[in-house]
C-alpha cells in the first residue's frame, strides 16, 4: 500500500507528534503524487493546499533515500513553486522551512523574484536550493540565461499556485510557455501540479495547465466547506437617492465596532485611492488607532508592505487597510474579521476575501459588507444568493497571444539560442497556442530575425540572427535590453516618490503627477504630502499640512460586474418586487424601492427597464441591462448609433454596473415599436466597428502588446521613458503596420483583444440575446428615480470638482425629494 511507505509515515508520525491528522485530500494528493500523477488540487483557503503537494515531494524525497536522507546536502533543484505573488512566496518560504526543520530534511528554500538581492541571485545560480519559490518573470530571467539546462538537471516537480488567478492573463501563458520549455528539457520526468480554489471551469483550468497531458491529469478536490458569514452593514438612514461618490466613508462609524470587536481586520478597498482615503479617515475618526492601523497597496514602498506583512501574521497589528495586494493566500492567523467597502464586483473575488480570515480548518471566515451607496446592499443579498448556489465566475484562458510568444523566443534566443523545429513542437502542444499555424510561426521567426515587410530597414529590430534552423541573439546590449523587461504586466509608467530630504515612500502613476502643479498636497501610504519637481524620474515631495488633499486615482480602479453577480441581482430584484424576501438587505431597502415603483417600475429578471425623463438638462434614456460597467459602455455607443441612423442626433454617455444614459437636446425617438429591433444583435459586429471607435480601442491595446513583444524599448532602470513617449512610438508603428503590413499578427491581435476583452462582444451578444426574449418595459417619470440617481451623478462627475458636485446633487435630491 502507498500509503505505508517510510516517507508516508514519517509524515504521519511528524503530523501525529503536533496532535494534527492529514485531510482525505492532503493524503489523496500525496498518493497521486507518489505514482508520478499532475494535476490540480482544489480546495478552500486555510485548509493546508500548500502542504498537499509539498510534503508529497518530501515523502517521495525520503522514500528514495530511506537511509540518508537527514544527510543529504546541495541535490539541486527538486521544486519549483510559481506564486503570482511576491507577497506569497515569504509566507511560503517560512512555513515550508519550518517543516523541513522540525522533519531534519536539510533542504534549502530559496525565493527568486524582482526584489530579491544581486548577490542572492548569484548564489543561488552557482547552487540551487531544493525549493525555489518563483514568479513567472523570474521564471522566464532563469530561462534567459546563459546554460540555463543545468540549472533544472534535478527538476522533479513544478507547482502552480493560485493557478486561478494567473489562467485568464498573459501571466498565465507566460506559465505555459515556462512549462513547455521545462518539459521539454526533463522529458516525461516532470510532475505538474496547481493549486486552485474554485473557479467555475476547473476542467478547463487544468487543460490548460497540463496541455497535451491533461487527459492523464487529475482534479483533486477537497470535500470541505468553508464556513463564511457574511454579514451586511445596513446604513442607519437608507438614502432614496443613493449615489457612490463617498467611497463608504459615511459609513466608517459603523465600521469601528467591528475592527474594536475583533482580533484583526483587513479592510478591503477596489482601489488604491480608495484605500488612502478610508486610511486617513479612520485616523481623524479614531486617533486610538495610530500604531495599530495599516495601509497596504501596490504602489507603497516594499519594506513597508513586507513590514506591514509580517506585523500582520505576528499579531502587532489591530487593522490594515488594503487592496487587491493582500486578496490572495497569505496565511495571516490573527485576522478574524473582514470588511469589504463596496461591492466586490465578483463572487470569486468576494469568497476569496472573505478566506482571509479564519484562516485555519474550521473557522468561520466573518466577511462585513459595507456598502458605498444604498443600492450596493442588492449586490450584498446576490452574493449571499451566488455563494449558497457555489455560482462562482469561470476565468477564459488566453488564446493565441503573439506577444507573449515573440517575448518568449526573444528570451531563450538571448541565452543559448534554439532549435525552431523543437521549440514549435513544445510551444503548438500548449493550450494558448494549439491553433497556431506553421506561417504564423514561420512570420513570427521571420519577424525577430528581419524586422518583418514594414521595419525590415531599421537594424535594431534584426533582433536573432539564423544559422539553418538555429537562432540565436549575439547583441550583448539587446539582450541586456530584453531581460530588464520580461513580464506582461504593462501599466501606465510609475515614478518614484522620494523626500526632498531623502527617505523613498512609494510609487505613483505618471499620468496622475502630470496633473500637478508645485505646492499641490496629496497623499500616499498614508501621508500628506507636498509636491514640489519631478527630478530624473523621481517625484520629490516634502510633508504637507494642508487639510485638503488630492487622493491619487489609478487607472484600472473600476471592475466591472461579473456576469454571474448580474444574473443573481436581477432575481434579487424580482424578490424585492414580490416583497416576500427574506433578506435584511431587501427588507431595508424597501421604502426606495417603493419609491421607484411608484415614479417608474423594478424590472424583473425577464424584463428591461427604459426609462425616458426630461430635466432641464435635456432629454434622458435611461436603460437598465444589470451587465456591468463594460458591456453598458459599448451597448450605449452601440445604441447611440443605432438611434442616429432614425435621425440625426448626438449624445454624451454616463454608465454604471446598473445601466448606463444617453442624453440628448432633442427628445430621443425610442419606443414600443422599435426598441426591440434597437436591441436585436443583426449586424452586431459591423455596426460594433462602427458606432464603437475599435481602431482606436485596437490602437490602445497594442501599445501594451508592442511593450510585451519587445518593439518599444521602456528604458533603463531609473530612466524609463516617458508614458506619452511610449504612446506616441506605439501609434507611430500601429500606423506604419496598417499602411505597409497589414497582415501583421500584432496589428490582428490588438483589433482581437479591443473586441473580446475591451468591448466584451461575446457577454454583450448574450445580453441583447436575452433583451430579445424579455419584455421591453419602457416608463415617463417625470422626475429622477432612484436607479437612475447614481448614473446621473456619473455623468456629472466627468465636469465639475468635488466640492460643486455635492452641492450638485444635494440641489438634484431637493428638487427630486
Amino acid at each position: 500500500m502507498q500509503q505505508r511507505s517510510g516517507g508516508w509515515k514519517v509524515i504521519t508520525t511528524w503530523l501525529g507528534e503536533k496532535e494534527l491528522k492529514p485531510f482525505k485530500f492532503q493524503e489523496d494528493a500525496w498518493k497521486a503524487y507518489l505514482q508520478d500523477k499532475s494535476g490540480i488540487v482544489n480546495a478552500p483557503t486555510g485548509f493546508g493546499k500548500t502542504f498537499s503537494l509539498f510534503l508529497g515531494a518530501v515523502i517521495a524525497w525520503i522514500d528514495a533515500h530511506p537511509k540518508d536522507y537527514t544527510q543529504k546536502t546541495k541535490n539541486g533543484l527538486q521544486l519549483l513553486w510559481v506564486t503570482p505573488l511576491r507577497a506569497l512566496a515569504k509566507d511560503l518560504g517560512r512555513a515550508m522551512e519550518s517543516a523541513l526543520q522540525e522533519l531534519n530534511v536539510p533542504w534549502q528554500v530559496g525565493i527568486r523574484s524582482g526584489d530579491t538581492p544581486v548577490a542572492t541571485r548569484a548564489a543561488q545560480k552557482k547552487q540551487m536550493p531544493e525549493v525555489l519559490i518563483i514568479t513567472p518573470e523570474s521564471l522566464h530571467l532563469l530561462l534567459a540565461q546563459k546554460e540555463y539546462p543545468v540549472l533544472f538537471k534535478h527538476l522533479q516537480t513544478v507547482v502552480v499556485d493560485e493557478w486561478h488567478e494567473l489562467i485568464g492573463s498573459k501571466r498565465g501563458v507566460m506559465v505555459e510557455l515556462g512549462l513547455s520549455r521545462l518539459r521539454g528539457l526533463r522529458k516525461e520526468k516532470l510532475k505538474v501540479w496547481g493549486i486552485s480554489a474554485t473557479i467555475g471551469n476547473l476542467d478547463e483550468a487544468m487543460e490548460v495547465l497540463l496541455g497535451p497531458y491533461h487527459s492523464n491529469g487529475l482534479i483533486i478536490r477537497a470535500k470541505l466547506k468553508k464556513n463564511i458569514a457574511l454579514k451586511s452593514v445596513i446604513p442607519h438612514e437608507i438614502e432614496n437617492y443613493p449615489w457612490a461618490g463617498h467611497l463608504g466613508i459615511k459609513m466608517l462609524p459603523q465600521a469601528l465596532p467591528i475592527i474594536h470587536d475583533s482580533q484583526t481586520t483587513l479592510i478591503f478597498t477596489n482601489t488604491r485611492s480608495q484605500s488612502e482615503l478610508w486610511y486617513q479617515a479612520l485616523l481623524r475618526e479614531d486617533p486610538m488607532l495610530a500604531g495599530a492601523l495599516a495601509l497596504h497597496h501596490g504602489s507603497i514602498d516594499m519594506e513597508l508592505r513586507i513590514w506591514v506583512e509580517e506585523a500582520l501574521h505576528n499579531g502587532i497589528l489591530k487593522a490594515v487597510v488594503c487592496t487587491a495586494s493582500l486578496d490572495l493566500g497569505v496565511d495571516f492567523r490573527p485576522v478574524d474579521s473582514v470588511i469589504q467597502v463596496g461591492s466586490p464586483k465578483g463572487v470569486a473575488r468576494f469568497l476569496q476575501r472573505a478566506g482571509r480570515s479564519g484562516h485555519q480548518p474550521g473557522a468561520i471566515s466573518k466577511i462585513f459588507f459595507l456598502p458605498t451607496h444604498a443600492l450596493e446592499l442588492v449586490e450584498a443579498a446576490a452574493l449571499k444568493a451566488a455563494m449558497e448556489q457555489d455560482l462562482i465566475e469561470s476565468r477564459m484562458p488566453v488564446l493565441l497571444a503573439y506577444d507573449v510568444l515573440l517575448q518568449y523566443l526573444m528570451t531563450l534566443a538571448v541565452s543559448d539560442g534554439f532549435y525552431g523545429a523543437e521549440i514549435w513542437e513544445e510551444v503548438s502542444h500548449t493550450f494558448c497556442y494549439q491553433h497556431i499555424t506553421e506561417d504564423d510561426w514561420q512570420w513570427l521567426l521571420s519577424f525577430l530575425t528581419t524586422g518583418g515587410d514594414a521595419l525590415g530597414s531599421y537594424d535594431e529590430f534584426k533582433k536573432v540572427e539564423r544559422e539553418g534552423d538555429f537562432y540565436i541573439c549575439r547583441s550583448r546590449m539587446m539582450a541586456m535590453r530584453h531581460r530588464l523587461h520580461i513580464g506582461t504586466i504593462v501599466s501606465d509608467a510609475m515614478l518614484k516618490v522620494k523626500f526632498m530630504s531623502g527617505g523613498y515612500i512609494g510609487v505613483i502613476e505618471e499620468s496622475f503627477i502630470s496633473r500637478l502643479s508645485p505646492g499641490d498636497a496629496f497623499t500616499l501610504a498614508g501621508r500628506n504630502l507636498e509636491f514640489v519637481l519631478i527630478k530624473d524620474m523621481t517625484v520629490l515631495v516634502r510633508k504637507s499640512n494642508s487639510k485638503r488633499s488630492i487622493v491619487p486615482s489609478y487607472q484600472g480602479g473600476r471592475i466591472p460586474l461579473s456576469s454571474n453577480l448580474g444574473r443573481m441581482l436581477r432575481q434579487k430584484f424580482n424578490e424585492a418586487l414580490s416583497r416576500n424576501t427574506k433578506d435584511p438587505e431587501l427588507i431595508a431597502l424597501q421604502p426606495l424601492f417603493n419609491l421607484q415603483e411608484e415614479l417608474s417600475h423594478i424590472p424583473k429578471d425577464n424584463e428591461l427597464l427604459i426609462e425616458h425623463i426630461t430635466t432641464k438638462d435635456g432629454y434622458h434614456l435611461f436603460v437598465y441591462p444589470f451587465e456591468g460597467r463594460l458591456v453598458h459602455e459599448v451597448m450605449a455607443a452601440l445604441l447611440a448609433y443605432r438611434i442616429s441612423r432614425i435621425q440625426p442626433i448626438t449624445f454624451s454617455i454616463a454608465m454604471n454596473d446598473y445601466g448606463f444614459e444617453l442624453l440628448s437636446d432633442q427628445p430621443i425617438p425610442l419606443t414600443a415599436d422599435n426598441a426591440k429591433q434597437l436591441f436585436s444583435t443583426e449586424n452586431l459586429l459591423t455596426e460594433l466597428q462602427t458606432s464603437v471607435n475599435s481602431t482606436e480601442m485596437a490602437r490602445r491595446k497594442f501599445r501594451d502588446i508592442a511593450v510585451i513583444a519587445g518593439l518599444i524599448f521602456q528604458g533603463y532602470p531609473g530612466k524609463h521613458k516617458a508614458n506619452r513617449h511610449l504612446q506616441s512610438s506605439a501609434s507611430l508603428l500601429f500606423n506604419v503596420f496598417g499602411d505597409y503590413d497589414p497582415s501583421n499578427l500584432l496589428l490582428k491581435q490588438a483589433f482581437n483583444e479591443a473586441f473580446f476583452y475591451q468591448m466584451e462582444e461575446a457577454r454583450l451578444r448574450e445580453t441583447l440575446e436575452r433583451i430579445a426574449v424579455s419584455r421591453i418595459v419602457i416608463t415617463n417619470p417625470e422626475k429622477l428615480t432612484p436607479f437612475c440617481f447614481p448614473i446621473k451623478v456619473d455623468s456629472l462627475r466627468d465636469t465639475m470638482t468635488s466640492e460643486k458636485l455635492e452641492d450638485r446633487i444635494k440641489k438634484l435630491i431637493t428638487v427630486n425629494g
